[in-house]
């Protein structure tokens, strides 16, 4: 059998793991695989009838390619937020297929996040075998408590979290820390209960400024060294917003009017208050650097199982974590409806907090 994979989206630590963990398993079967560079932007440019095109667009992957790459963060086969259906020369659905033919290609593993698997069980409802694999640091793919990145991204913003309190407490200011998050606030709930931040706000529930402000003013007296810090999702609305600012979160932040909600919030702190504020964007870091070991071990067995569901004869299947557990459902889960906080039950919207309801019975993440 000879197995396709690429990576889309942005890039999560835990990649590579998953990239080696397919490719090991595979090639104890005497599979070949063969990695497709750039994802599904790269795909659409392959010429299967042109040598240096196919050379430039994919990589063969064997046993040296992936040797020790999953100590690396990111994806040695590169990403792509790309969308074949939604091209400016159209659906080019017909040119995907077109490769996987020309290419001898049996079965694709798509490693992405909500979008680039939407296309992937698009595929397989046109009946091409495919196993998704979901990654986000965001955690929002629905169909799976657990997405590849989301352990490390809360890892690397709960130590940044900690850094910046040496800073905010020397000037006694407020912190505001903003995170990445446009659909789902449960990486900065997760970050903020962790690193035990006073409020954290969440893309959930708008922030209502007459009633968080004098919270962390409070927050910030409480303490005799004078700081408070909060953590907001960057997709988080603010009740000062008033549908006229905030920018379209679906764009990069370089391609935004708008200046981000941590700025926006810190900017309402100073002149409601008088109170001086410490803003920090983690935004890339957060998903930078090597994984750690939850990503490294999720990123394996997520690989292992994909190949296995191939050597069963099962295609059209999302590699999934259900209450603690590996298992797989229809591909086309995550067009079902959208992840988000369950607010009622682990968040406390009148405090910016997160609230343990109970824990006897929650899986470890507590979802």
């Amino acid at each position: 059998m000879h197995i396709g994979i690429l990576t889309g989206g942005g890039d999560v630590p835990g990649l590579n793991a998953c990239i080696r963990s397919v490719t090991l398993s595979a090639l104890d079967l005497s599979w070949e695989v063969t990695g497709f560079r750039r994802g599904w932007q790269g795909f659409l440019s392959v010429d299967p009838d042109n040598v240096q095109s196919v050379a430039d667009h994919t990589r063969r992957l064997d046993r040296e390619a992936v040797r020790g790459i999953d100590r690396m963060g990111g994806t040695i086969l590169h990403t792509s937020r790309t969308d074949p259906r939604t091209t400016k020369d159209g659906d080019r659905t017909d040119h995907v297929l077109h490769v996987l033919k020309s290419l001898g290609i049996d079965a694709m593993i798509t490693l992405g996040g909500d979008g680039t698997l939407r296309f992937s069980a698009h595929l397989a409802s046109l009946g091409f075998p495919v196993i998704s694999v979901p990654k986000t640091m965001d955690n929002d793919v629905y169909g799976t408590d657990y997405c590849i990145g989301f352990s490390t991204a809360v890892s690397r913003s709960v130590e940044a979290i900690n850094a910046l309190r040496t800073t905010t407490e020397s000037h006694e200011r407020i912190a505001v820390v903003e995170l990445f998050g446009r659909r789902s606030g449960e990486t900065a709930l997760l970050a903020g209960f962790l690193a035990q931040v006073d409020r954290t706000v969440i893309a959930e529930v708008t922030a209502d400024l007459d009633v968080l402000l004098p919270l962390l003013v409070a927050d910030r007296k409480s303490r005799p060294t004078n700081y408070a810090v909060c953590v907001i999702s960057e997709g988080a609305r603010l009740s000062s917003d008033d549908g006229k600012s905030g920018g379209d979160i679906s764009k990069s932040a370089t391609q935004r009017d708008d200046i981000g909600v941590g700025q926006r919030l810190a900017r309402e702190i100073e002149a409601r208050t008088g109170q001086g504020t410490v803003v920090q964007e983690l935004a890339y870091l957060m998903r930078a650097g090597e994984p750690d070991a939850m990503d490294r071990m999720v990123g394996f067995a997520f690989g292992g199982l994909a190949i296995q569901l191939l050597q069963q004869g099962k295609s059209g299947r999302m590699v999934a974590l259900r209450d603690g557990n590996y298992c797989h459902v229809p591909a086309e889960t995550l067009l079902q409806s959208q992840k988000s906080v369950d607010v009622s039950a682990l968040y406390d919207a009148q405090n910016y907090r997160a609230k343990l309801m109970r824990v006897e019975g929650m899986p470890m993440f507590l979802y």
